[in-house]
């Protein structure tokens, strides 16, 4: 897509700013289906974009790494009737407070990023004007937002349908309280920004707890294993056929 479709295509995401009793905001874009019965209820896919959409611009999170041009590809707002929420994370903070170089972590406090998100899903799952379907909610993130996936699943196993976290890495140790969730991780083998053994830690952790997760590791493929991701229609058709 060139810049003009781009912003064509962003234009369908309603640009929108929380803010809570504390002062506290958090920029984010949602988009609805493409067509909608007010009969019907349907999935909602929540975004964790990585470090490179960070910012003020409230466009970044989905521009940034190809997202918005892969969930135009897919064609997700039609073919799968899916509500898409992409929150952005401002300059210098993080959905998950941790290093990235490191081979493990424990799960920190709740970043302030990643408690407004919560904030904001759970408005708009409530929310009358919206017709989302609770048992079809969908989570999937990059680099830094692979690290949020892992992090909101873990905090809210109760919320989402399925989850696939590209490059990122989570808390071992929590593993079994994930272990019901489909989970379809990947990364890629010679990656040098976030080590491919976050990704088999997590996903043997979930092996071990008794789950039933997806890997995939692209032995020629560095950081940017989302690229990968973005055209694998089986991905996006596993992920929306989940329901809790």
């Amino acid at each position: 897509m060139d810049l003009k479709s781009i912003n064509i295509e962003l234009e369908n995401y309603s640009a929108e700013k929380w803010l809570n009793t504390r002062s506290e905001k958090l920029n984010y874009r949602l988009r609805v289906p493409d067509k909608i019965d007010r009969k019907k209820r349907y999935p909602l896919l929540v975004y964790f974009h990585g470090s490179g959409g960070r910012g003020d611009d409230n466009r970044s999170q989905l521009t940034d790494a190809g997202a918005i041009e892969a969930f135009y590809n897919q064609q997700l707002s039609n073919n799968y009737n899916t509500y898409i929420l992409a929150g952005q994370v401002p300059k210098n903070e993080k959905w998950v407070n941790v290093p990235w170089g490191s081979l493990t972590h424990k799960m920190p406090e709740i970043s302030k990023s990643m408690r407004l998100l919560f904030d904001i899903l759970d408005d708009i799952i409530e929310n009358k004007d919206y017709r989302i379907d609770k048992n079809r909610v969908y989570t999937l993130g990059i680099s830094m937002g692979g690290y949020g996936v892992w992090d909101a699943i873990q905090r809210r196993q109760n919320i989402f349908a399925a989850a696939v976290p590209i490059c990122g890495g989570g808390d071992t140790s929590l593993c079994s309280n994930i272990s019901s969730i489909p989970i379809w991780s990947w990364h890629g083998a010679k990656d040098q920004d976030i080590s491919v053994q976050r990704s088999r830690a997590m996903h043997n952790g979930v092996l071990d707890a008794g789950g039933n997760p997806k890997y995939t590791e692209v032995k020629e493929r560095g950081h940017d294993v989302w690229l990968d991701v973005w055209k694998e229609k089986s991905v996006w058709d596993w992920l929306f056929s989940k329901s809790l």
